[in-house]
């Protein structure tokens, strides 16, 4: 199956597993979403994620997700997540314009020449690039 999106596809995956209150969620990797996942992963909002070569000549990314409180009042450190660029509408920002989530509680993820990373890390390096997602 052909997807148009995968970052699109992978946040879906991400949202839909978290609703679903599922442990770990699967995916098609790639480098790119193997850099979102580090950055998931370094901000605390997933446990930990692993790449297997299984099946696919890219691999199967595999996130571990991350749940706060106990068994019953269990809640997703992440509660939203959403793509600002798609490949309809590209937005790009300068290092000025990389926006803030929630005043600085959530992050967002840039591409920039210096590789993927968050908003608050571009604006410390002064570059601005495609602004990639939101997550809080």
């Amino acid at each position: 199956m052909s997807v148009m999106d995968p970052i699109a596809d992978m946040l879906t995956r991400i949202r839909n597993g978290l609703l679903a209150g599922h442990p770990v969620v699967a995916m098609p990797g790639s480098k790119m979403k193997t850099a979102l996942a580090q950055i998931l992963k370094d901000e605390g909002y997933i446990e930990k994620y692993e790449v297997a070569a299984e099946g696919s000549p890219q691999g199967v990314l595999r996130l571990y997700m991350k749940y706060m409180g106990e068994r019953r009042e269990r809640r997703p450190v992440i509660t939203g997540l959403e793509r600002v660029s798609r490949p309809g509408r590209r937005v790009y920002a300068s290092k000025r314009e990389i926006p803030r989530v929630l005043s600085g509680l959530g992050v967002t993820i840039v591409s920039t020449p210096k590789g993927i990373m968050t908003g608050a890390r571009a604006r410390k390096l002064g570059v601005g690039g495609e602004v990639i997602c939101k997550v809080w």
